[in-house]
Formats: structure tokens, sequence, C-alpha cells
């Protein structure tokens, strides 16, 4: 029955992405099999975008979650597509009660039981769980029970998607291939942990004994022996929704403090503790009214390792100092960048990208404008994303949108800088320059007493004209084999003609008509080879005009998304 229900699955997402995947191969080749790309603007994207995200919230539970995972790889999809899917929220009508009811009831028994009071109209809906109101001996809890039938259902997605992954990949480039096949993990690996409650309960447990002694943030303590696998009972903490400013202003609360002090949290939890609540958006958070942050749902959260963690605070030191090759060679020492990258045009893309997020009217930084930057970068040269990168980057977008909110002058950079300050983060990073200047100290002042025997070894030889160089000369793209073609073939070109000439003019025609062939065939191959795509190429070069084109198209698309 579970294979019955993957093979209709699959017949009904190929209902729905087969068009989307002809576009696609008609946008590479004009006539889907043959001929040069097509020329897509910004707003032929979006409207793209509209289409995927339309068929997305078509085919339900799954698929949402999995644009919502899609909304982070910018690796996987253009810019366009990311701002579209970025949209997407996971709120989905609450199943009947009578539904839900047999769920709760088959993990803890009847309700009544268990339960003092419990309030059968669910307060929050979500694609995969649902959430209600009760008391447990006279405490206020909230009750998280798993959407009914959505365990079979998820199980038939992932498989009709892991049996369309294959035809994907073969149309992918080798970079493209290596972040579809990662994303297709991660989500299944994703979306399973976000439906185990007990893995939930454990990592709230776990967050919450780590901010233990933090008097600034709430965290729910969950009630074990209420839930189980598919039924997660919480404490109920009431509170104002972060971003609702104006209630916030008339309970006297400091937005700019609890700014800060979301920041700091985040930060802690990436750098410091390892395991942290991956979905800050502002439903998920609130705020009392002494300014306590109250955290809730920690479905989705995640764990960092500790060289990333490391990688991460490099990261935040070099972009706070500007340090555009630390960032570079930070990027490369966590897999995101190829280390066979251009380093020249990828520095002048972080260069332009850290001064146009700080603007010219403000001082501040934008991290979530350095990242778009990078994003639209990331589609068109050769960054990939590794499992939780991409999440992490989406943690700091997320934060810095709900901190700016609520305080329009908040630098995200300024008060990382400032933490890791004060953890003595800065005084580990001078630390490790000096050690590196002193070790390069060491090596030069070796190299100064090996090198002079060597030198004079060198000239020797030289001198009795013995040295012998050997050089290899690196032609991945095999522009030297498109040259040497293209020589060979227009120097038939050049003997065709007056040796077809001479033929005729002998009444050769058998021989005429072999030289008028070759010599035709030669010619369209050599205009061919330089109408093609493949062979010698430049990559994009990124200025100041580029980007501030790539600038305009964004904000175009924007406004004629809006329309």
């Amino acid at each position: 029955m579970g294979r019955l229900r993957s093979y209709w699955r699959f017949v009904v997402v190929a209902y729905h992405f087969l068009p989307l995947l002809v576009i696609w191969l008609r946008d590479r080749r004009r006539f889907l099999l043959f001929g040069s790309s097509r020329s897509i603007d910004s707003g032929q994207r979006r409207d793209r975008a509209q289409q995927l995200l339309d068929s997305l919230l078509t085919l339900g539970p799954t698929f949402i979650k999995f644009g919502q995972i899609l909304s982070t790889r910018p690796d996987v999809l253009p810019p366009e597509y990311i701002s579209v899917l970025s949209q997407l929220q996971d709120k989905v009508p609450p199943a009947p009660w009578s539904e839900a009811r047999q769920v709760l009831e088959s993990e803890l028994g009847p309700v009544e039981e268990h339960f003092a009071e419990f309030d059968t109209d669910a307060i929050s809906g979500a694609s995969l769980g649902q959430v209600y109101r009760g008391k447990i001996d006279g405490q206020p809890v909230a009750v998280k029970v798993r959407r009914p039938g959505i365990d079979g259902l998820v199980e038939a997605d992932l498989t009709a998607i892991h049996w369309a992954l294959p035809l994907l990949l073969y149309f992918a480039d080798e970079a493209r291939s290596f972040s579809l096949q990662n994303l297709a993990d991660e989500f299944g690996k994703t979306i399973r942990e976000e439906m185990d409650y007990d893995r939930e309960r454990r990592m709230l447990q776990e967050i919450r004994s780590n901010f233990s002694d933090d008097s600034r943030m709430i965290m729910p303590e969950a009630i074990e022996s209420h839930s189980s696998s598919r039924v997660l009972t919480m404490e109920y903490v009431p509170g104002t929704k972060i971003t609702d400013v104006e209630a916030l202003d008339e309970q006297g609360i400091d937005r700019s403090q609890v700014a800060e002090t979301l920041t700091r949290t985040y930060l802690e939890m990436i750098t410091d503790d390892g395991v942290y609540h991956a979905d800050p958006h502002p439903g998920n958070l609130a705020v009392q009214e002494d300014g306590t942050i109250v955290f809730y749902d920690f479905g989705m959260s995640g764990r960092v390792e500790p060289y990333i963690q490391d990688k991460i605070v490099d990261f935040y030191l070099a972009v706070a100092n500007q340090d555009i090759d630390e960032i570079l060679d930070v990027l490369t020492a966590m897999g995101t960048l190829s280390p066979d990258a251009d380093r020249q045009t990828m520095a002048e893309v972080m260069e332009l990208a850290i001064q146009d997020a700080r603007g010219e009217q403000i001082e501040t930084y934008r991290v979530q404008e350095i990242l778009e930057q990078v994003e639209d970068t990331i589609y068109e040269f050769p960054f990939r994303l590794p499992e939780n990168l991409a999440l992490v980057m989406r943690l700091a977008t997320i934060v810095e949108g709900v901190c700016v909110t609520l305080d329009r002058e908040f630098d995200f950079i300024e008060v990382a800088s400032a933490y890791l300050t004060e953890e003595g983060y800065r005084e580990d990073s001078v630390r490790k320059v000096l050690s590196d200047t002193r070790d390069d100290l060491e090596a030069a002042a070796k190299a100064s007493i090996d090198i002079p025997p060597k030198l004079e070894s060198a000239l020797d030889r030289v001198e009795r004209e013995s040295l012998t160089v050997q050089a290899e000369v690196q032609d991945s793209d095999d522009v030297i084999e498109q040259l040497t073609k293209r020589l060979v073939l227009g120097m038939l070109l050049a003997a065709g003609i007056p040796t077809t000439a001479l033929l005729y003019v002998e009444s050769a025609f058998p021989a005429v008509w072999a030289g008028v062939g070759l010599t035709l065939g030669a010619g369209i191959w050599l205009v061919r080879s330089f109408t093609r795509r493949e062979g010698i190429r430049t990559a994009p070069q990124m200025t100041d005009q580029y980007l501030g084109e790539r600038q305009g198209h964004r904000q175009t698309g924007g406004d004629s998304g809006e329309n």
C-alpha cells in the first residue's frame, strides 16, 4: 500500500514539476535539444519562482517544508527564487479535532484522564503539527500534536523526491549536482527530525539547560510524563509577539536592548554551545513585560561542529575587520568556496558586497545585504553549502531582520564584534596572527640559510649549459585543443578554396564536388567552433557597474512582483 502511494505521489509531483523542468531545459537550449541558451530577465525568473511556489503549496505539507529549505540554498536556485520562496509560511489550517484526538489518545490515553482542562480549538496549525492549550494540575500547558496521517504522506513524498533526483542530476552541472544531492539528503534528515517530538524535547531541554542561569530569556519546560514521539507537552508561557512594536512600546520595553540580547543569545548558541534553536521567525519569539525573551518551537534545531564554530567566529571577525583575504580563506576552509575559484574575482565580489552593505548614509553593516550579494554570486560561481551551514546562514539573516524591526539603526556586526571581544575571541585571533608571523619569520630565516647554496648550484649548471627546465601546462578547459582545431580547420579552408578552383579549371568535376564538400564542411565546422558556448570563455567581471546592474534588476523584479 505504501509503495502504491509513493507511485501515485510521484505521478502527482511529476505533473506539477514537469512543465517547470521543460521551461528550464528550454532556457539552456532554445529548441530543447539544440540551439543556444535563451536570455531570461529577473522579472521572468520571479514569475517562474511564483509558479514553483504555487506548486509547492498545492502539493502539501512535505513540499511546503521543502520550499522552506530551498529558500536557504542560493547554491541551488537563482536569487529571484530565493526571494519568492522566503515568503513561504508554514501555516496550514489544523486538522479536525476528532482526527487529532486519535493521535493524542493513541500516545497518552484518554484526554480526560491526563488533562484537567483541554481546549479542542487549536491555537496554531503548521504543516507537520498543531498546538492546543490545556491544564495539568492547574498549570497551563501547550500540547503539540503531530498532524494525523502525516507520517505516510511524508515517506511517500520523500520516495517520490528520491526517484526524481537522478533525472535532475542528469541535466545539472557538477556543482549543482553536489548541491542537489546534498539538499535531498539534508531535507530527508531534517523533516524526519522535525517530526520526532522526542528529539525536539531533548533539544529543548539541552538548550534550556545552557541558559538556565540567564534571566533574560525563557524556554518552556517540557513535561515528559505527557510527551512521546508524536506528542509534546510544555508549560504555556505567554508573551507579546517580538515584532509587535506598538505593543512593546506601550509596555515600556527597551526594544534596542531586546535586539542586542537576542543577537548575543544566538551568537552564544552558535559559537559556544554548538546547539541552537534554528527557526527564530517572529511567530516563534515573544517578549514579556519585563523584557524577557520567550522562545517557542524547537522542532527545527541543529548542531554545529567545533571546527565550523571556529570558522564562523573567524568569518565574523574578518567581516568586521574588512579582511577580504581572510573571508575567502574561511569560506574555502569551510568547504563553501572551491579552492580552484578565481580568488581575484571573488575578492572583488566580497569587497563590493561589504561596501554596498555598509552604504553611504548609515555607518552600519547589514549581514543580510552582504549575504544577498554573496547569494547572487553563489549561483553563478563555484560556491556550495555543506550540510547545516545553509541553516546557519539563514539564521543570521532572520535574527538580523527581527532585530532591525525592533531597532532600525541596529548593527549586527558591531554587536557581534563586541561579543567576540568580550569572550576573548579577538585576543585569540591576535595571538594566532602573532604565532603565524613567528612561524613565517622562522621559515624565512631557515630559507635564507638554505637558498644561497642551492642558487649557486643552479647557476653552476646554467654556466655548464646542463640546466633542464620541465613545464606542465594545465588546460582543464581544453583551450589549447580548441585553438589547435581552429588552426587546422583554418588551414584546410585556406587550402581548399584555391585547390577546388584549380580542379574546376581543369574540369575534374568529381574531384571538384569532393573539394567543395570538404571545403564547405571545414568552413561550417570552423564557424560553429566560434559560435558554440563551449570553449574559450571569460568569467563575468565583478565591477561596481556589474553589481549596480544586479541591484537594479533585484529592485525592478521586486517592484514588478508587488504590482
